[in-house]
């Protein structure tokens, strides 16, 4: 994927290579400097796939089609990846890594003041209305002053901003959704780690990006929701059997019985 951060606060402090601030202008600018490195590797190999037209290859006429289809795009000045193709167009392209192809979101750089603007408005600023493309509000500023900061003082201090969530993490989260990724973690009493995996895939596939012999020799995986975890203090609970007269003896009622498994 494509992040692009993009200044959008004054400070006199903080020079401007073009000297004034204006998103919408940088924005054009590094997609154009991308489409012409597209169009350089699409030219290159539509001269090669016209030697294979030539010789009568009806694999390359099919090719030929989408590559012009794609040059006339990106030769108006847009990105690849809004260009309208089907998912075997789509393959026929894979293969020439063009950067403007990849998925885009933009991450505009606010004033601390500016966190809150509603992203209509973020859309307006930099001249990104295709609601494919995120666009996503954040400050160096408020990263700054945060990077000390514990877990607990970053939630006081993004409160006092009237900010319910980082916004780095929404940045972070929305390249995962945007990529078709997810992750799980690990925990033990060393350290807690997170695995990154693509959405869909099995338990079995899942635990071998951690080690290929845990997907060889998978038997099963218990699941359970976090938040039960985090209700009953912990892992041990799921090992007692669960026969609701032993709770409702222990715990000194009828407790609700939710199938996790």
């Amino acid at each position: 994927a494509v992040l692009q951060v993009v200044r959008a606060f004054d400070d006199s402090n903080i020079h401007h290579v073009n000297g004034s601030i204006d998103p919408k202008r940088d924005i054009e600018i590094i997609n154009l400097e991308l489409i012409f490195a597209d169009i350089e590797t699409l030219t290159k190999r539509i001269a090669d796939n016209e030697k294979k037209v030539r010789a009568n290859d009806k694999e390359a006429k099919s090719r030929a089609e989408i590559y012009e289809k794609l040059r006339a795009h990106l030769e108006s000045g847009k990105i690849a990846s809004l260009l309208d193709m089907t998912d075997d167009e789509k393959k026929m392209i894979a293969d020439l890594h063009l950067l403007t192809a990849k998925p885009f979101i933009y991450a505009v750089n606010l004033a601390e003041d500016k966190i809150l603007t509603p992203e209509s408005e973020l859309r307006e600023m930099i001249g990104v209305h295709d609601e494919k493309i995120p666009v996503l509000p954040i400050s160096a500023k408020i990263e700054m002053d945060m990077l000390d900061f514990s877990d607990e003082e970053k939630a006081m201090f993004l409160d006092e901003l009237g900010v319910k969530n980082n916004p780095m993490d929404e940045i972070i989260k929305t390249c995962y959704d945007l990529l078709g990724l997810q992750y799980y973690f690990t925990a033990g009493e060393i350290e807690v780690r997170a695995w990154t995996i693509k959405k869909g895939w099995t338990a079995p596939e899942a635990a071998g990006v951690i080690h290929t012999d845990f997907q060889k020799k998978f038997i099963k995986a218990d699941t359970v929701n976090w938040k039960d975890l985090v209700e009953f203090g912990g892992w041990a609970w799921w090992l007692m059997p669960v026969i609701p007269a032993l709770w409702e003896a222990e715990a000194g009622g009828s407790p609700e019985v939710r199938s996790l498994r």
